[in-house]
């Protein structure tokens, strides 16, 4: 496990930032250096005694981890690209003794034909640099002594097998008689080892004259969690006999298996994680070992390539079978051998097979460790009259912090990467819980660097192959505009995000049509997942002419305008709420159905979906009352005969209620998660079924929605320099909840009897507000308030 949490360090070395290190990659010196392998560097550094602070900056071509005298330190580095290459700091003085001490570091590089797709790297390379000369015995490649390991394989033959998007890590397959096990203590003899050489400079992004493969960006988020979880149960086994409760009582009693013997244990975590699995083992040479991980369990028959129409009952196992990727171990005979892998894996269901050549073996354990971004769950959320409020909360935090890694991503199982679509529910999700933001200032970045020369984002990144998706740019600047609104204190980073969001509107202004809709757009225009859209691409978009798209680039206008707005550019502000305003009106004039009262998906008025009503209301492309948008939007919601929003897309329409005064209708909406329940899905699926992917964070929502929605706490200025609370509690009488803030915390109790609302809210001291119920506004100042509205008053 490591132990690090990468605190900030202003003490470190500032000339590391402008000046080409000292130190330089390294690379083992033997044969190619893009092909898939696992390296094993060593150095020995000797300390007469152990310093006050030891600073030193790692980093490795693709993925590292760092060990000081055994002891496990970190791991990386946090994926970025070739010209934001990360690297981590840290403090070693804590692990280090007077006298000899040895510095290790597994380094693995996987080929592109096996690299996961979020995965960009050039060839396999390490670096070290001690942060002042006092430290630069550790530089790379100085004393450096590497090893090809060649314990280890790969293939994506059972990803592969899976017919499905599965773009994630390999399988791994390790031969411990080819590992050489003690390698990282002092003692060890790497006598036949080579001594690492030169594979290029290491300079720091945006060094003059620097030729170099990596730019170096130090890390901007902390370092992963990792903590030791068991299993919660043995859910089957046939072919040996499992003592009662085993593996977990007594923790470590040891599981025999005779040798010539094949057994098959199906283990069961209760709910879905993302961890590195962990076993210890004693005898059994040349037994073999196989790991298979899977979301769910298939009914008997289930198809080969679209096997999720088998998923059916979630926690059901009786007669059902696990498909999924695997890793394998073959034994060496050696005794207490931790088996592990390189990268975690994504499972609710574990199903390991042994078959013991001609020794017996002693399986002394089983378990894993969970990681992820390192999220404290500060919200609280308590509705007591309805129960399964609370599981729709922890279930939906689950899946939040699963997506959640050195990048958010869309699902941790089949491909772990960043797209702005999602990311930017995971956004709000996260802050709003946890208060922390710095994960999401870290996607802003990325997606930032991902621009092409045309302007537009790409869909996900980091991405070893570009993928487009048009409207994602779009979200993108929304995302940027919600940073703005939440996140306290970062003007010149937001500032930084202006220039590429500019860029990714004016390539959709172009696009513009004369009668102020969008003509037809190239890549990939993804907008909901759909049964009745190809490709989750509505009508409109390669022949021109979509409301849908028109208004969602309305959206993104009006949020860069505000943007403009509050950092001082009023004239850009508005020209582009001119921009918003004319797309907005051009699909009410052409798209509005007056005979259905509803926007059409074209002007042509052939097809009809939720989405194009529920983003008219939120781009206020319906220049009517209040009371006529609150007609609008029950036509939205009971009119089957729509095109009908997923789980993804709720999100808006969520917003579209509060935006035509249905707020207190969003607790009526919970349906589809309530039905996720009753499956027994302990992490939000993609879609409604058949899914796919049975984790995917975008189905979180509901985490932002009972904090921002329900209890109604949401940002008044930007830097939630201000807050607005207006709940929407629906048929609830009584609620209470506490939301982080920038400044500390805002806590709302409500109680709510017959016609009159009592609120009881605590600000932090520095921050004002609002309270909004019923169009009945209170001002509020920081500390505590005590309220009591009446319907009358209203």
């Amino acid at each position: 496990m490591s132990t690090y949490s990468f605190p900030d360090l202003p003490d470190a070395n500032p000339r590391l930032q402008s000046h080409a290190w000292s130190a330089a990659w390294a690379k083992y010196p033997l044969g190619s250096d893009v092909v898939s392998a696992v390296y094993l560097y060593r150095c020995v550094i000797e300390l007469a005694a152990v310093p006050r602070h030891f600073l030193i900056h790692v980093t490795a071509d693709q993925r590292y981890r760092l060990r000081v005298n055994g002891m496990p330190v970190c791991w990386g580095p946090a994926r970025g690209d070739l010209q934001h290459w990360r690297y981590e700091t840290v403090d070693i003085a804590a692990f280090l003794k007077p006298g000899e001490n040895v510095l290790t570091a597994t380094v693995h590089f996987l080929s592109a034909d096996l690299a996961p797709m979020a995965q960009m790297s050039t060839r396999a390379a390490f670096l070290c640099q001690g942060d002042t000369e006092a430290a630069s015995g550790v530089n790379t490649p100085g004393t450096w002594k590497v090893l090809r390991c060649d314990a280890y394989a790969f293939d994506r033959r059972e990803a592969d097998a899976l017919h499905a998007y599965c773009v994630i890590d390999p399988s791994e397959h390790f031969d411990a008689s080819r590992y050489p096990w003690g390698w990282e203590s002092a003692e060890f003899d790497d006598s036949g080892w080579e001594a690492a050489t030169r594979a290029g400079t290491a300079a720091p992004y945006g060094l003059a004259n620097a030729e170099t493969a990596w730019w170096l960006v130090r890390r901007g988020i902390p370092a992963m969690e990792e903590t030791p979880q068991r299993f919660a149960g043995l859910a089957r086994s046939s072919g040996v006999v499992v003592p009662a409760g085993w593996p977990n009582s007594p923790v470590g009693s040891p599981l025999i298996l005779p040798a010539n013997t094949r057994a098959v244990l199906l283990f069961d975590s209760g709910v879905e994680t993302t961890a590195f699995p962990r076993l210890i083992v004693s005898g059994g040479a040349g037994a073999h070992l196989r790991l298979a991980y899977s979301e769910s369990l298939l009914d008997p028959g289930a198809p080969p390539h679209d096997y999720w129409l088998a998923k059916g009952q979630r926690d059901k196992i009786a007669d059902r079978t696990l498909r999924g990727y695997a890793d394998t171990w073959l034994l060496d005979g050696g005794a207490d051998r931790t088996l592990n892998t390189l990268w975690w894996r994504t499972f609710r269901f574990a199903e390991l097979t042994i078959e013991t050549a001609d020794q017996p073996i002693t399986l002394q354990d089983i378990s894993s460790v969970y990681t992820g971004y390192p999220f404290d769950e500060k919200a609280r959320f308590t509705a007591p009259e309805v129960e399964d409020l609370a599981d729709i909360l922890a279930v939906g935090w689950r899946t939040a912090r699963l997506c959640a890694h050195e990048t958010y991503m869309d699902c941790p199982y089949y491909e772990q990467l960043q797209y702005a679509g999602d990311t930017r529910i995971q956004c709000l999700v996260s802050y709003y819980v946890s208060g922390d933001h710095r994960l999401w200032r870290n996607a802003l970045q990325q997606l930032d660097d991902s621009r092409i020369t045309d302007g537009l984002t790409q869909s996900r990144y980091p991405s070893r192959v570009p993928q487009i998706i048009a409207p994602f740019s779009l979200w993108y600047v929304c995302m940027i505009h919600d940073y703005g609104l939440h996140v306290a204190d970062d003007v010149p980073f937001l500032r930084s995000l202006l220039r590429g969001a500019r860029g990714v509107l004016e390539w959709f202004e172009a696009r513009l049509r004369p009668d102020g809709l969008l003509g037809p757009l190239d890549w990939w225009n993804f907008v909901d997942w759909c049964d009745a859209w190809p490709m989750g691409v509505p009508p409109g978009v390669q022949e021109g002419g979509s409301a849908i798209l028109t208004l969602q680039f309305s959206l993104a206008c009006r949020a860069f305008a505000e943007l403009l707005a509050g950092n001082d550019d009023p004239n850009g502000a508005k020209r582009w709420a001119g921009v918003a305003g004319g797309a907005a009106g051009a699909v009410w004039r052409h798209c509005f159905d007056a005979e259905r009262g509803l926007i059409a998906d074209t002007a042509e008025k052939r097809t009809y979906s939720q989405h194009a009503n529920i983003l008219a209301l939120l781009a206020d492309a319906v220049p009517v009352t209040v009371a006529d948008r609150s007609r609008l939007m029950e036509r939205v919601l009971s009119d089957g005969s729509l095109t009908q929003a997923t789980f993804y897309f709720r999100f808006y329409l969520n917003r579209a209620l509060i935006q035509a005064g249905l707020g207190d209708r969003y607790l009526e909406t919970l349906g589809p998660w309530r039905e996720m329940l009753r499956l027994g899905l302990t992490t939000w699926a993609e879609k409604p079924e058949p899914t796919r992917s049975d984790c995917h964070a975008w189905s979180s929502a509901p985490n932002y929605e009972f904090l921002a929605t329900v209890l109604g706490v949401v940002p008044d200025a930007p830097g939630f320099a201000r807050v607005r609370i207006a709940p929407y509690i629906g048929s609830l009488t009584s609620v209470q909840g506490t939301v982080p803030h920038p400044r500390g915390e805002v806590s709302v109790a409500l109680r709510r009897t017959g016609d009159t609302l009592q609120a009881d809210i605590t600000l932090p001291s520095t921050i004002d507000g609002v309270f909004v119920w019923r169009g009945v506004t209170r001002e509020l100042r920081g500390g505590r308030s005590s309220l009591e509205i009446s319907a009358e008053a209203a």
